[in-house]
């Protein structure tokens, strides 16, 4: 998918990576890892509601136990208007 018309923006870290049962849920409103209370769960889902319906991009995340998760952020150069 990548190309001369689209821009990449990865972020990665080496940290002990996301378990795929919770990997399946991160973009779900409301979905948190934190206690009850504690968090509203909103954060990735926001960010992959403006990503693919605001700027008609794609939102990635790849996650490997014991060696880091990477999240890539696709976005198109030319916009779409809506």
């Amino acid at each position: 998918m990548l190309n001369a018309f689209w821009v990449q923006i990865t972020i990665a870290d080496n940290g002990c990576g996301i378990p795929d049962e919770i990997k399946q849920r991160i973009f779900d409103p409301f979905f948190t890892t934190k206690p009850v209370g504690k968090g509203t769960g909103m954060g990735m889902s926001i960010s992959y509601q403006i990503i693919t319906d605001k700027h008609h991009g794609k939102l990635k995340c790849f996650s490997v136990l014991g060696q880091g998760t990477e999240f890539c952020i696709h976005i198109p150069i030319q916009q779409v208007v809506d």
